[in-house]
């Protein structure tokens, strides 16, 4: 009855920025200290995180290539809704208006192209948490398959690299290094899901593009403790292991693993990193993220003509296409379970 677009959240203002974050660690370990630290990442941008004007993009986007003739005749003409995991609009009272409106099932678009458990499992939680607040009645929800290696998002951050490699001077291109990031998650999370898998994965398919540049896949934005390992290397650490290795003047860095420019890319990135680069003599450009590229959102068309219209799944590399229905105890968070507790299916 009706597409889903399914994310993260962001803040829009000063005001939103501490109960956007205190949504976001609710039962998690975290000291209201280092939630203070982050929260001063929104303020240097007057408390607006682009990720909401982003998917309303995404959204209109979407809409126009449902709307087409092709689209239409596939049954895929479908109205579009947005709820997020963590700020307005919230996923439940999106599933309030859905049924106010008569969906009865929905397909989710979520804006995560990895399989981990807070890319995947845990909006699946999300899903069942907001069902259930909205009680009887409330819509079926069914989630779209993750996207790592769909052919178009391949596309998608090929024309990124090269939009990229374009603001650099000629002679400096063939060798400029590339760098994949994508947020850090901790080791034992990572252990349970094939999250790194999946990143390696897109960024070698990527790379099939540009065989005279190398590259390297690192991570960014970890907010555990010291005491627990977390994905490495830094983004930060690795750019000063370059300067330092004199073995490039040139990095463009693609943050692979963030379908738009969250606060993560925005901070993490394009204020910390571009910094230590201009400290270090490093020669910098950050490649966009995947948006509202033609390519990607003719991928999310795709998506939901796999399961609208039967249309073959499409996945290039070693992998084929991920799962529709993830298994039980797929991608779990890494946290000590009770020895009771059953796993969602």
């Amino acid at each position: 009855d009706a597409i889903l677009v399914l994310s993260f959240g962001g803040p829009e203002g000063n005001d939103d920025v501490l109960p956007f974050l205190e949504n976001v660690l609710r039962g998690k370990n975290v000291p209201r200290e280092r939630m203070l630290e982050v929260a001063e990442h929104y303020y240097h941008f007057d408390g607006v995180s682009p990720i909401n004007e982003q998917n309303r993009a995404l959204i209109a986007a979407l809409r126009n290539e449902l709307t087409m003739h092709e689209s239409r005749a596939q049954g895929l003409d479908l109205p579009i809704y947005w709820g997020n995991r963590n700020w307005h609009p919230l996923l439940a009272d999106t599933l309030r208006q859905m049924q106010a409106d008569g969906v009865k099932r929905a397909l989710a678009f979520v804006t995560s192209a990895m399989s981990s458990y807070s890319g995947c499992r845990q909006y699946l939680e999300d899903i069942e948490r907001a069902r259930a607040e909205v009680g009887e009645g409330a819509p079926e929800v069914h989630k779209l398959r993750a996207f790592y290696n769909h052919p178009r998002f391949i596309e998608t951050m090929q024309a990124r690299i090269t939009d990229a490699l374009a603001e650099l001077d000629e002679d400096r291109r063939s060798g400029s290094h590339i760098i994949f990031t994508a947020h850090s998650i901790p080791v034992s999370m990572a252990e349970g899901c094939p999250y790194v898998e999946q990143l390696e994965e897109s960024s070698r398919l990527v790379m099939e593009a540009f065989p005279e540049q190398s590259s390297q896949l690192v991570y960014q934005s970890r907010s555990g403790p010291p005491t627990q390992p977390w994905l490495e290397p830094d983004i930060c650490d690795y750019l000063r292991e370059v300067h330092d290795a004199d073995r490039h003047d040139s990095v463009i860095i693609v943050p692979i693993g963030f379908i738009s420019d969250h606060m993560e890319v925005l901070f993490d990135l394009d204020t910390e990193a571009r910094e230590l680069c201009d400290e270090i003599g490093l020669t910098m450009v950050r490649a966009g993220t995947a948006g509202t590229h033609p390519s990607f959102i003719s991928m999310i068309r795709e998506l939901i003509a796999e399961r609208v219209a039967g249309q073959p799944p499409r996945a290039v590399g070693q992998f084929g296409p991920r799962h529709d229905v993830c298994p039980v105890g797929c991608c779990p968070s890494g946290r000590p379970r009770p020895a009771a507790a059953s796993r969602p299916t």
